[in-house]
């Protein structure tokens, strides 16, 4: 498999290190203007942090070169020669090179930033991006041309330029406090044979497909094992983030879908990504918006659908066993009770979201007229939550729970149904006024359909009506966000449009669960279809099928195998 950096990172599962092309960079310290250039990234912290530039140069001038990328080992390759680059380790790159130099530039300075010797190597402390690096040469010679200043440098290049045999050799290591020295070996190749074996086991691990998608399998694969970054900081378990491109948080419903995908083949690591959150939720049950290793989102919470993933995951693996659902159920319990005591400030029984980010889908119409919301998915969660908590107390012999929970639930759904079905639909109303904005026509109130035949007959039977309505959700490659038909409707519209994995995945389960196996088969089909057109997107235009935003997200390849897996062939 060949990657596309401008799309999809060249990395390592556990590193926070990644290589992408960057478009419309320009090096203004050596004049020059590229409309593209290879980048060294580091996705500590949240965002697109551009740590290093990469150039081949021979004879001290810069040249052109291809880049061609594997899954572990990633090539450039001039007239002149070559350079091969792979991941000794999550914080260790090895480097070999023949024929040409490479050439590493720290974009624009900021303060503090330097490049200072430390004995035989250079000591690289970049200080606004909070990391440090040690460039250690094994073949050729290294030629650093960083004026020192106090504040801030002018310019930091350090060149590696081929000895009289023509080879280079380096390694570039990342350290956080202290750099422990080692005796350094060139081992280049048996760092890819080791890095090479370790890709080859979780490509087997990852759950199998229908035959014609196997090369999105592999992908998809990709994707989810070069995404992970080990324990560090906030991160107390290894995590899955939604990329290394953007994206480079784990965000309070996202990690369910990961979890999902990797519950069968890799039990461990998917249990780790499902109690993700509920490593930092606070003594009033609230888990945050979104975390990373540097720092935590309080702002919003995502939805509920802690409940459902879990128990879909129980029913596909023996892993989740009593230890499992002791350490689980306690922080679940205690993230349901928060939405009934702080998100219901009507006290009508109907929790709330207080903006389009705590459903998730973050400017869907539903919030187009303002907030706090009652939306009839955020209920539709909570009565799954609720039942399965009343399963795990069972389990645990916790009867009185399970039979508070199992009647809590109950109520919830008798509620919704009074409260947000109008005869006709869903509709979201105000918290308070109970007024509605109806003027969107929202994918998001069809997630009811979750609840599948616990839903009255003739409510179910409308929703299945509308979804496979023509020309308005369902379109050749899914469901849109927004009706197509919709004055609101956007082709790169966010939740205003675009076809998502999360609610494709949600909306395929209901549909299964409400007997309406041919048009959950038909989704799945489409989407997966969408997948091989277009890759690991973010988000995807709903009428033409092409990738949005950021183009290697996991909750996208994680969605992508389990429909791949079980939901086409259900019919």
């Amino acid at each position: 498999m060949n990657l596309n950096l401008e799309q999809v990172p060249f990395s390592k599962a556990g590193s926070y290190l990644a290589f992408s092309i960057i478009s419309e960079k320009s090096n203004s310290t050596l004049k020059i203007n590229q409309d593209k250039a290879l980048y060294l990234r580091t996705v500590h912290g949240s965002g697109l942090r551009e740590l290093l530039r990469v150039e081949l140069i021979n004879q001290g001038e810069i040249i052109p070169y291809e880049i061609k990328a594997t899954p572990t080992l990633l090539t450039l390759e001039a007239d002149k020669g070559k350079v091969d680059f792979c991941f000794g380790g999550s914080k260790v790159i090895n480097v070999k090179g023949k024929g040409v130099g490479v050439r590493l530039i720290l974009d624009n300075p900021k303060n503090y930033d330097n490049l200072q010797p430390y004995g035989d190597y250079w000591q690289l402390i970049a200080f606004s991006y909070d990391i440090k690096m040690m460039f250690i040469p094994l073949a050729g010679q290294l030629k650093v041309d960083a004026p020192w200043k106090v504040m801030k440098s002018s310019y930091i290049i350090a060149e590696f330029i081929p000895g009289a045999d023509s080879q280079i050799e380096f390694i570039l290591e990342e350290f956080e406090t202290s750099w422990e020295e080692k005796e350094y070996d060139r081992k280049f190749d048996l760092s890819h044979q080791i890095v090479e074996e370790e890709y080859q086991s979780w490509l087997e691990k990852t759950i199998q497909v229908k035959d014609e998608f196997e090369s999105e399998r592999e992908l998809a694969a990709y994707v989810n094992w070069t995404s992970q970054v080990n324990p560090e900081g906030f991160n107390k378990r290894k995590a899955m983030y939604m990329s290394k491109n953007h994206m480079t948080n784990v965000w309070s419903w996202d990690h369910c879908f990961n979890a999902m995908a990797l519950i069968q083949n890799n039990p461990q690591l998917g249990w780790d990504q499902y109690m993700f959150m509920f490593d930092h939720q606070q003594e009033n049950g609230v888990l945050p918006d979104s975390v990373n290793d540097k720092s935590r989102s309080w702002s919003f919470v995502k939805p509920p659908i802690h409940g459902w993933a879990l128990k879909w995951m129980m029913e596909r693996s023996e892993h989740i066993g009593q230890k499992q659902i002791e350490e689980a159920y306690q922080p679940l319990s205690r993230w349901t009770n928060w939405w009934f005591t702080y998100r219901d400030s009507d006290k009508d029984g109907i929790p709330e979201y207080t903006h389009g980010n705590d459903s998730g889908w973050d400017n869907s119409t539903v919030f187009h007229r303002g907030a706090p919301i009652e939306s009839p998915d955020l209920s539709s969660f909570l009565v799954l939550q609720m039942e399965v908590l009343a399963h795990l107390a069972n389990l645990l012999g916790k009867d009185d729970e399970a039979a508070q929970w199992a009647v809590k639930s109950k109520d919830l759904l008798s509620k919704m149904i009074e409260h947000s079905w109008n005869g006709d639909k869903f509709i979201a109303p105000f918290s308070g006024s109970h007024q509605c904005f109806d003027k969107g026509d929202s994918l998001l109130l069809y997630i009811p359909i979750i609840l599948g035949k616990r839903l009255p007959g003739h409510i179910r039977k409308k929703l299945i009506a509308d979804l496979k309505e023509k020309g308005r959700f369902l379109t050749d490659y899914g469901l849109a966000t927004e009706s197509i038909k919709s004055s609101y409707y956007e082709a790169d519209g966010y939740w205003r449009g675009p076809i998502w994995a999360p609610s494709t995945m949600i909306l395929v389960e209901g549909l299964k669960q409400a007997g309406e196996t041919k048009l959950a088969e038909e989704v799945a089909y489409k989407f997966c279809n969408m997948v091989k057109k277009s890759g690991m997107a973010e988000n995807f235009d709903a009428v033409t099928g092409s990738g949005l935003r950021d183009r290697a997200y996991t909750w996208t390849s994680s969605v992508f195998l389990i429909l791949a897996n079980e939901y086409i062939g259900l019919s």
